[in-house]
């Protein structure tokens, strides 16, 4: 079923091409690691049996032993499988994490891709906030060191999505709260692609780093100068404006100050 047509009724966003899926190549590993997952998925690897060795699922793949090994320690991170010393890889009875992989294959649909920046406008909205109440100058030189990192980037033309990622982290370590800053460190590595989307896009036209470094500067300053209100206001118009730019409208009730807070959730 094709995905509906973006929204692109907000001012001065130009209509984004059709498109069903942001295009990102699979590593060859992450191919492995999901041929495997739907396996286990469909019954044909049964909690309790053993995997192939590395030779033989290598042999089976068309792959080298490192990008097996690669796909069975992401097998184990999502808790689907565990290893034994001396006898290999083992099918989880239960699987013991929580498997938060924000999608599999190519990309995310575009409706899966507006979550995901609804679950980011959530949890960075309240982050900023805090981090306007609690940082300190050592919070905003490291918060400040990673936004030059981007503006390097800009101008070298290399993709800052690291940089981009620590920006976030950063703004989170500055809550003080270590739960905070390990929780956004998590999300953030899995929120990193959709991140990525304002480094290059589907394609080179899409993306628009300048103008997402316009909205960190802005988020920066607010919180620098202990901005409660104006921190929150900037996170959430970040996340709008990188949705935005590919055609995607965020609802108005992420808003609490938007006229449509408290009522009913907004259209998408």
């Amino acid at each position: 079923m094709s995905s509906p047509p973006p929204q692109t009724d907000e001012p001065g966003i130009p209509p984004a091409p059709e498109l069903n899926r942001i295009a990102r190549p699979l590593r060859l590993s992450e191919e492995v690691s999901g041929e495997l997952q739907r396996r286990i998925a469909r019954g044909e690897l049964k909690p309790g049996d053993r995997l192939p060795t590395e030779k033989a699922l290598g042999d089976a793949f068309g792959v080298s032993r490192a990008v097996v090994r690669e796909a069975i320690a992401r097998l184990k991170a999502d808790g689907l499988i565990e290893t034994r010393q001396g006898s290999g890889a083992f099918i989880v009875e239960v699987p013991k994490t929580i498997n938060l992989r924000f999608w599999q294959g190519a990309g995310p649909e575009l409706d899966e891709l507006r979550d995901i920046f609804e679950l980011r406008a959530m949890v960075e909205g309240a982050v900023a906030e805090l981090a306007a109440q609690r940082r300190d100058e050592n919070d905003l030189k490291t918060m400040a060191e990673h936004l030059q990192a981007m503006d390097d980037a800009m101008t070298s033309g290399r993709d800052g999505t690291e940089a981009d990622d620590n920006f976030h982290i950063a703004m989170a370590n500055a809550t003080h709260n270590a739960y905070v800053g390990r929780l956004v460190e998590f999300l953030g590595r899995h929120f990193s692609d959709s991140r990525k989307l304002s480094w290059h896009g589907t394609r080179r036209e899409l993306a628009h780093p300048q103008e997402a470094q316009r909205e960190h500067r802005a988020l920066f300053e607010a919180i620098a100068r202990g901005d409660v209100e104006g921190a929150r206001g900037c996170a959430l118009e970040h996340l709008r404006g990188t949705a935005g730019r590919f055609g995607i409208k965020l609802a108005l009730d992420l808003d609490r100050n938007a006229p449509t807070a408290g009522k009913a959730r907004g259209k998408r």
